[in-house]
């Protein structure tokens, strides 16, 4: 089997995620869309692969929004389509934060900025445990979406909604990929100043998740099981 995943930005690893599905005998392809030197006019034209020649579809989280056509347009519609024509066809997808939030608008639903922004681990309230569950989750996200028509919301929190199955595809607004590894490098890119303003201080929340880690794997490969297994049927 053979599985896509979309990084949209050079500092966002595949980490639990990614090696969970190598776990399970997944043939990986990891496809960066934004290259470094493009970050501050991340607008690029991109040709995305063809989901045809792939079992699963993973795209991963963004700095930008998934509402920012003026921003990113030049590779955002293209990948709405190509999400909605997965999504539609049963090609199973899991989408993640950013990801989550293009299934979301291709399947006609809406994102938008929220009203709060969160940030750091976070538990959420979950009604099916067993394919997702209450966490704590690692959430870095100021956007929210509207779950689309037919879609079944799973899992929610004060703040915003955070995980809908449609289909074959379970859209996540938190981070189960997340590590301490991965948080450096977003604290790098301009995160550290995004967490003192939410009021908050990074060099806790880096102590803290170097110590969530090793947790937050057993959680995140619960989920990817339970999801290739429940939702993608490809278990």
């Amino acid at each position: 089997m053979r599985a896509l995943i979309i990084q949209h930005d050079h500092a966002s690893p595949t980490g639990a995620v990614g090696r969970r599905l190598v776990h399970h005998g997944f043939d990986v392809t990891e496809f960066l869309v934004v290259p470094q030197d493009s970050f501050d006019q991340p607008n690029v034209a991109v040709v995305f692969p063809s989901i045809e020649d792939f079992d699963l579809i993973v795209p991963l989280g963004a700095p930008w929004g998934a509402w920012d056509d003026a921003c990113i347009g030049n590779w955002l519609t293209p990948e709405i389509e190509m999400i909605r024509d997965a999504v539609t066809s049963n090609k199973p997808v899991l989408g993640i934060c950013f990801g989550g939030q293009l299934v979301a608008r291709a399947m006609g639903g809406s994102v938008a900025r929220g009203d709060h922004p969160e940030i750091g681990w976070t538990n959420i309230w979950s009604d099916d445990h067993e394919l997702v569950s209450n966490g704590p989750w690692f959430q870095f996200h100021f956007d929210a979406w509207q779950v689309p028509p037919g879609a079944r919301e799973i899992a929610r929190n004060p703040v915003a909604s955070q995980a809908f199955v449609i289909n074959k595809t379970l859209a996540l607004q938190f981070h189960p990929e997340l590590e301490a590894a991965s948080l450096m490098g977003w604290l790098a890119m301009g995160g550290t100043v995004k967490v003192i303003d939410d009021g908050q201080d990074p060099d806790v929340m880096m102590a803290q998740t170097v110590a969530e880690d090793p947790a937050a794997e057993v959680r995140t490969n619960a989920l990817v099981d339970a999801f290739l297994k429940r939702v993608a049927g490809l278990m």
